[in-house]
């Protein structure tokens, strides 16, 4: 079932790459300069460009946790609570498998939670995000420093996504230095199954169309996440998930996209990077809550939420 898949769906290099850029992090990059409570490493940071990590000779991109929810919050959404995967949760996670995807799904939570202000609930799982990582061996990227330094930017939006960024880009030369690319996929197909989780959640709700666009542009990621995800088919709980990724991606292939390549604006002083490419979903009201469905299912799972 996966070859003969991706023996008609692997789109190469450069478009693993493109699709990576474009659509999984997202249209705009909004997070402007702070000094992030006065530690150089929480500068500047484009949260629209993500190091590469290189499975099977194919290059994959680990994205920043918060674009889709900066998307959210524009399209007017309320901040969603249930939403959120149980930090309670997090005891119940045996296997490094289970650890490495629920530390991608709490890394999305972290996300969404900062760009609502909500920060008592983002020290909350952040501290949640730090126990992950030391079980699976991650240090130094969700220390207590870092925690604190969250503490001490409470209000300050653009300082705490920055200190977000800086963590997951730590955590994701950490695995790369280490020859640990089975962790960085599972934690990238936790986050990103998450954010799809939300959006297809508001989606169906809501019916906002900038919403929709996104999750059609996921087609194009989703195919990237399962060649990711393939060359580790053999090894206990990698199958099964990959299984439900292709299935996904059959109902996703059934979407119609229309898109129209612009420049994108580089403002190089404020470090931000906005993309004038547009994207035309076409999605019955019908297949969006099929393709919700699965999605939760698939999410249910991760989670271990019945």
């Amino acid at each position: 079932m996966t070859k003969s898949y991706f023996s008609n769906k692997w789109i190469g290099f450069s478009g693993a790459l493109a699709f990576a850029a474009i659509f999984m992090v997202g249209c705009v990059s909004d997070v402007k300069k702070d000094d992030g409570g006065g530690d150089e490493n929480a500068a500047a940071v484009d949260s629209s460009t993500t190091k590469l990590m290189s499975i099977g000779g194919s290059m994959f991109s680990i994205p920043s946790p918060i674009q889709t929810a900066m998307l959210i919050e524009k399209s007017g959404s309320d901040y969603n609570k249930q939403f959120l995967n149980d930090a309670k949760r997090v005891t119940t996670y045996a296997t490094n498998y289970q650890k490495a995807l629920n530390l991608g799904v709490y890394g999305a939570d972290v996300g969404y939670v900062t760009i609502y202000d909500q920060s008592q609930d983002a020290i909350k799982y952040m501290g949640v995000i730090n126990k992950l990582t030391d079980e699976l061996g991650i240090t130094g990227a969700f220390d207590e420093s870092t925690i604190k330094r969250f503490e001490n930017n409470f209000g300050k939006r653009d300082s705490m996504l920055n200190l977000v960024a800086v963590a997951y880009r730590n955590a994701d030369a950490f695995l790369k230095d280490n020859d640990r690319m089975n962790v960085g996929a599972l934690v990238l197909a936790g986050g990103w199954i998450e954010t799809l989780y939300f959006t297809t959640q508001i989606a169906v709700k809501d019916g906002n169309q900038d919403v929709i666009n996104r999750i059609g542009e996921q087609k194009y990621t989703l195919n990237n996440i399962v060649k990711m995800l393939t060359p580790y088919y053999n090894q206990p709980e990698y199958d099964v998930l990959v299984d439900e990724l292709i299935e996904l991606a059959y109902d996703f292939d059934a979407i119609d996209i229309q898109y129209t390549y612009e420049k994108p604006q580089v403002d190089i002083a404020n470090k931000t990077t906005k993309i004038n490419s547009r994207t035309d979903v076409v999605i019955t009201p019908e297949h969006l809550q099929a393709i919700a469905d699965k999605v939760k299912t698939i999410r249910n799972k991760i989670v271990g939420q019945q």
